[in-house]
């Protein structure tokens, strides 16, 4: 299977996610808008999916990952069953006895980690904590979760790792639709949602334990021991959990940090849904396939592969990312307007919104570029290089929000992550080069001066076309003509974005073609990909 079908297989199944999601958000700001339970609840979610993503999805696709495909060459399956077993039995019980510690110092965690700016406010602090308490558990099941979707991806078994996501979406639509249907209290949909949370954590984690069975693996559970590929799997881990969760370890930070402004917290999270859809569905499916192809060619000693898959890898993330940068500062009042303006979010809250969007589309080519390079280090077991670059990262974007944040409140947050992810994203780029892991090849710094071109002209067309979609694009015009205007802006920047891409020369229709069609070696297992 091509490098760009796995990328799509893994792209679609964060599609699906990404837009159940605006479809989750759009009903919590019409119910809930930029409030207080708005803030209590995402505050509160912040820190168990912050957790998720440090100590399950970056450790294990980065340190899991290597070892877990290092076993099925040396060992066969039977051997990478073993090694997964022994790790299931030494994560699942590190995870239950980090809950049970969690859920007694929850209170202090969230008055003075989670939520500090809530003090002044009991009644806001009091349902944050009784939030984050019913969600925590949540990550006990992501985190097993994804250490099978991890086992999936090496087996270059991409879907069901990559659909299973869509179900927290979907349940929680389905909660916010049962809420509204009911007539049902800010305060109740507040305490439902966090239900739905954890009631998505085990179906998600049910998704995937079905598909490894289905793939050949039956995991048994293993008294917990220090193995020495367990202690190897740690050492990589830590700082691995680190790196790929230095976008999430910003957010928490910024997260506690808005907490001292009402509305804050909830104009963030509102405005993060909408790069986050870029960044999932391309960055994080590079990342996720990228990794494993990457680690077969390296431990094949084949570097001419390796300095491709990097190479085409970055030239998919900026085809595809320029653009969305290039719309979101131009359309990101019209965008936030048309999806979130009604029930309880206003006008203010949409100025605001849009504001701190159109900052982090700033930021997004590096947050997505970071998910593109990091593989280049954890394909060869260095997950120390990018932890060093993920702390320096942490500490411009704390000294950034804390100065910005008294002046310009929740917008200098966006302006401290954005800085943080380029100056991330430029030390892995620097560092790989230096070390000669890294070839700049001439196809990328052909391509890459034309894709900017197009995205730049693109801009200014959608500018253009804006202030004549005026008239449709306002509250009044009624939402059926808003989401026509609003299509029509995103339909025609896309048009002419990828016909000056091919036009110019910064895409190759040829090559896209041939990429299609062609077929790596694969293995057996490859034949059950979409389960």
């Amino acid at each position: 299977m091509s490098l760009l079908k796995k990328f799509a297989t893994v792209a679609s199944g964060t599609l699906m996610s990404r837009v159940l999601g605006f479809a989750r958000e759009m009903m919590m700001a019409a119910a809930l808008g930029t409030g207080p339970v708005a803030d209590a609840f995402y505050a509160a979610f912040q820190f168990p999916n912050t957790f998720r993503r440090l100590f399950a999805e970056g450790a294990f696709n980065a340190a899991f990952v290597p070892l877990f495909a290092k076993e099925i060459e040396a060992n066969g399956i039977d051997g990478a069953r073993r090694f997964s077993e022994e790790v299931f039995g030494v994560l699942f019980t590190t995870l239950l006895a980090l809950t049970i510690v969690m859920e007694l110092a929850m209170p202090l965690i969230v008055t003075y980690g989670i939520a500090p700016g809530f003090a002044d406010d009991p009644g806001k602090l009091a349902l944050t904590k009784s939030l984050a308490a019913i969600m925590f558990p949540y990550l006990v099941c992501m985190s097993l979760a994804a250490m099978m979707a991890g086992m999936l991806n090496s087996l270059r078994r991409y879907f069901a790792a990559a659909v299973a996501p869509v179900f927290l979406n979907i349940i929680l639509v389905a909660v916010l639709a049962y809420a509204w249907w009911r007539g049902a209290s800010g305060l109740n949909v507040g305490y439902w949602m966090a239900w739905g949370v954890m009631a998505a954590g085990v179906v998600q984690l049910a998704i995937v334990w079905f598909a490894v069975r289905h793939a050949g693996v039956r995991l048994g559970f293993r008294r917990p021991r220090l193995t020495p590929n367990v202690k190897r799997l740690l050492w990589l881990a830590l700082p691995a959990a680190i790196t790929g969760g230095i976008t999430q370890i910003n957010t928490l930070i910024g997260t506690a940090i808005a907490t001292g402004q009402e509305g804050a917290v909830a104009s963030l999270n509102l405005a993060d849904r909408f790069y986050q859809l870029p960044l999932g569905v391309v960055g994080v499916a590079v990342a996720i396939v990228l990794l494993p192809e990457l680690s077969r060619a390296l431990k094949a000693g084949n570097l001419t592969e390796a300095a491709n898959l990097q190479n085409r890898s970055v030239e998919f993330t900026l085809f595809l990312t320029l653009p969305a940068t290039a719309a979101l500062l131009v359309i990101a009042e019209p965008i936030v307007r048309v999806l979130y303006e009604r029930g309880a979010f206003t006008a203010d809250d949409t100025t605001r919104v849009a504001f701190i969007l159109s900052i982090f589309g700033l930021g997004l080519p590096a947050f997505v570029l970071i998910k593109a390079f990091t593989p280049g280090y954890f394909a060869r077991e260095d997950t120390r290089t990018p932890m060093i670059f993920a702390a320096i990262s942490v500490a411009v974007n704390v000294a950034l929000a804390l100065a910005l944040f008294p002046s310009m409140g929740a917008p200098g947050i966006a302006v401290a992550s954005a800085v943080a992810g380029w100056i991330n994203a430029g030390l892995l780029l620097a560092v790989l080069i230096w070390r000669g892991q890294w070839g700049m090849d001439r196809p990328l710094l052909t391509r890459l001066p034309r894709i900017l071109l197009s995205a730049a002209a693109m801009a200014g067309a959608l500018w253009y076309a804006t202030g004549l979609a005026a008239p449709w694009l306002v509250r009044s015009a009624g939402l059926f003509n808003q989401v026509l205007a609003l299509g029509a802006l995103v339909a025609a920047g896309a048009l002419i974005y990828f016909a000056l891409a091919f036009a110019t020369g910064g895409a190759d229709i040829g090559m896209v073609k041939r990429n299609i069609r062609r077929r790596t070696k694969a293995s057996p297992d490859d034949t059950g990909e979409n389960l």
